[in-house]
């Protein structure tokens, strides 16, 4: 059972023997005599990540289109280091079910009935994903892996505080966010510079993750306190976008961290902690959460909310495209109409209620379907398990190390779950500011796979069987 699961999760690929005999590897590094005399290439890693950093310093306050060109420049960026590269990289479990990812996108793409849209999306998508393999390779830099977190996290700090800002100060909302019927009809819900509570819900998540790990991996006292303001206004932002998804998440988000959180620090604890700590802090948030509830009218309302069925017009407006969503999906039901929401703009019309149009399905699981069918849903699900069992693996050799980047390394694994959670009911994370993130996350997870092969090859000679 053991193998079998090993084998299903690429644990035991040996994926370090494939890559010498892959053709398509030797591709890498085929112009490496090139950068021996470049004097620009000893910044390469540099200059890479300073573009990774550039596109979260300006997601937040940009056009889609402008987002799209910087991805354009990471991805010529990224071709032009890997045939230059004068050492090879290893591939993680991540990386071929990525690859495997794009593989089933593009045959969705070549057999959608909208194939000019599908196309479209799939430009996009491979942006994503070339954004992810630059930022696995750099992020495997300490250094620079704390100057990409450290930049995204600044400008959050900017977004959320805006957000509060609004909660204060009052804001126009944009549209009928609430029930019109509901006593919170006119209660107003914060979006900062995304101009969508529910987008801005989702771009907090990660934040207040990695900002929760910055405090312990940051050295200072003004450096900790800076991340635990992050975390106290991030976390309070996030409160007043009223995103009852967002919310859910976030309660994904801090169960992930305290269970990983103990797991780190457990061999260190007294035996009375070791027992106990765990229901102690959970039993106190419960206790927390019952408290808020009664006391809050604004808390009660909107999570009561989410069981009110048809008669909340949000829950009613997102049946509506559900159904319409399966409709779809009995029609193309193995490869999908395509990636992009050009593609699903396109087809969903053709079979909507009129009363009830949408730029997506809301739910990036049901969207995944539409798009890419059941079998792009399968490898979906495939490449989120994989890189748990990925992230988990590394998290035991880094806490047997008592390497402390181990705790990004948490954080990535809670914003990962928390962005998962969140995408049962709505599809925001498909948006660049926050889909950019998503792809960072796995990023960080997919980094720490050539420091422990390093590790067993300095120290053993050999390449490990099992990672």
């Amino acid at each position: 059972m053991k193998s079998a699961w090993s084998t299903i999760m690429l644990s035991k690929s040996h994926l370090y023997q494939w890559q010498k005999s892959s053709y398509l590897y030797r591709l890498v590094g085929w112009l490496s005599d090139w950068q021996q005399g470049s004097w620009l290439w000893q910044w390469s890693e540099a200059i890479g990540a300073c573009l990774i950093s550039l596109v979260f310093l300006l997601a937040p306050f940009v056009s889609t289109a402008l987002i799209g060109v910087l991805l354009i420049a990471i991805a010529a960026y990224w071709i032009l280091t890997t045939v230059s590269a004068s050492a090879r990289f290893s591939i993680t479990p991540i990386h071929i079910l990525v690859f495997l990812y794009w593989c089933v996108a593009t045959i969705a793409t070549a057999f959608s009935p909208v194939k000019s849209a599908a196309f479209n999306g799939w430009v996009t998508l491979t942006l994503y994903l070339v954004l992810f393999a630059l930022a696995a390779r750099i992020m495997r830099s300490p250094r620079l892996c704390n100057w990409i977190i450290t930049s995204f996290l600044l400008v959050a700090l900017i977004v959320s505080s805006y957000g509060v800002r609004q909660e204060f100060f009052g804001v126009q909302q944009l549209a009928t966010w609430n029930d019109p019927n509901s006593v919170l009809a006119n209660d107003t819900r914060v979006y900062s510079y995304l101009g969508n509570p529910n987008l801005l819900g989702g771009y907090l998540l990660p934040a207040i993750a990695l900002s929760v790990a910055s405090i312990f991996v940051w050295r200072g006292w003004i450096q900790k306190t800076l991340a635990a303001i992050m975390v106290m206004m991030n976390s309070a932002c996030l409160y007043f976008t009223d995103s009852r998804g967002a919310w859910l998440a976030m309660a994904m988000l801090i169960g992930v961290l305290l269970l990983l959180f103990y797991y780190w620090w457990r061999e260190s604890l007294p035996r009375f902690w070791r027992v106990w700590l765990l229901p102690l802090v959970f039993g106190s948030l419960a206790g927390l959460l019952l408290v808020s509830f009664i006391s809050s009218e604004t808390l009660r309302l909107r999570l009561m909310s989410i069981f009110a069925g048809r008669e909340d017009s949000s829950n009613n407006f997102r049946i509506n495209v559900w159904e319409a969503c399966f409709k779809i999906i009995k029609d193309y039901p193995l490869i999908g109409i395509g990636p992009g929401n050009d593609a699903f703009n396109q087809i969903y019309p053709r079979y909507m209620n009129s009363r009830y149009p949408a730029l997506s399905a809301y739910s990036v699981y049901l969207e995944h379907i539409v798009e890419m069918g059941y079998i792009g849903f399968g490898c979906f699900l495939w490449l989120i398990a994989v890189t748990f069992n990925h992230g988990v693996r590394q998290l035991i050799r880094l806490r047997h190390y008592k390497d402390k980047r181990g705790i990004y390394l948490i954080a990535a694994i809670a914003a990962t779950a928390s962005l998962a959670f969140h995408g049962f009911v709505d599809t925001v994370w498909y948006r660049p500011q926050i889909n950019t993130i998503w792809w960072l996350v796995l990023a960080i997870i997919a980094s720490f796979y050539d420091e422990i092969k390093s590790y067993y090859v300095q120290n053993y000679q050999s390449e490990p069987s099992d990672i």
